[in-house]
């Protein structure tokens, strides 16, 4: 079960990502750039255990959380899961092996090992050392947000192009079924919402300002649905971590109520957010499309 203290692990100082990639050493550039390998049991973060997240050495990029690094005694990091789209599968030029790169940048990783057991996941990453750079857990800023205001897909893309945002993952929360599915939350007997789960930076942007943006890229007053899309699901709802992010979002809804707006947007207290399937995670950008249902309308 993922919980908001594990997302604040996983998805993790995307402020880190530089405009232009770092200058390498002879020994980097013959791993990241000439696709090599270093030698097993040598590298540095081959036995190493602190809390914190993975980077890319070469652009900055977060690619691993220290709770998916396991020993799997074969000389090099391991990894059972990455931090979702930052690390791209490409067939290895041997015809035998799969390739893992930065999906930002392009810089070799390593390879990825699938079906061998070390873990439930079945999956091993195979990572040298030299590729990565690792952030500890205590140097990050940064706060959470959870945001219900119809089809996920949409209320994602627009987040996602917000300053300071560092990640939104689509998922499920307010309802009464553990981990539930897709299906099941459309068929509207679980009383979850999808919503969006943002992590942001907070030395660059804050949670009234998301929230603003929130209230501005869907209608918050039509009732169990948005747009096209109806039911109990699609509701508008706000899932608050802090009584400070309870207090933004009243005076939010009673300045929008002064401006005429009749606001049906709900509030609660953060629960368990269950992420959802990967197919919904970055939904448009895969697809290469437009959200149908949600757009951006000045109300602040």
């Amino acid at each position: 079960m993922r919980t908001i203290i594990l997302f604040l692990m996983l998805f993790l100082v995307n402020y880190m990502i530089m405009a232009q990639k770092k200058e390498l050493t002879a020994d980097e550039k013959q791993v990241i750039i000439h696709k090599g390998t270093e030698r097993p049991f040598t590298g540095k973060y081959y036995d190493f255990k602190a809390k914190g997240t993975y980077v890319c050495k070469q652009c900055g990029t977060p690619l691993y959380r220290s709770e998916d690094k396991f020993d799997s005694q074969c000389g090099w990091p391991s990894f059972d899961d990455e931090i979702p789209g930052a690390v791209k599968r490409v067939p290895d030029a041997d015809g035998r092996r799969t390739e893992i790169v930065c999906a930002h940048c392009g810089a070799h990783l390593g390879h990825v090992f699938m079906g061998e057991g070390f873990t439930p996941k079945n999956t091993r990453h195979c990572v040298n050392s030299i590729s990565m750079e690792f952030v500890p857990a205590e140097e990050l800023k940064i706060d959470t947000a959870i945001f219900a205001g119809g089809c996920f897909w949409g209320v994602e893309y627009y987040m996602k192009k917000a300053p300071g945002v560092l990640a939104v993952e689509s998922g499920y929360i307010g309802g009464k079924v553990e981990d539930p599915s897709y299906e099941e939350v459309c068929e509207g007997n679980t009383g979850h919402v999808e919503a969006v789960r943002v992590l942001f930076d907070t030395s660059k942007t804050d949670y009234e300002t998301l929230a603003k943006l929130f209230f501005e890229i869907h209608d918050p007053t039509q009732k169990d649905h948005q747009g096209p899309d109806y039911g109990e699901q699609y509701r508008s709802e706000i899932f608050y971590n802090s009584p400070e992010q309870k207090a933004v979002a009243e005076k939010l809804i009673q300045e929008l109520k002064v401006k005429g707006y009749a606001v049906v947007t709900r509030l609660a207290p953060a629960t368990t957010f269950w992420v959802a399937e990967d197919y919904h995670q970055n939904y448009y950008t895969r697809k290469g499309t437009l959200p149908y249902c949600h757009g951006y309308t000045r109300r602040f």
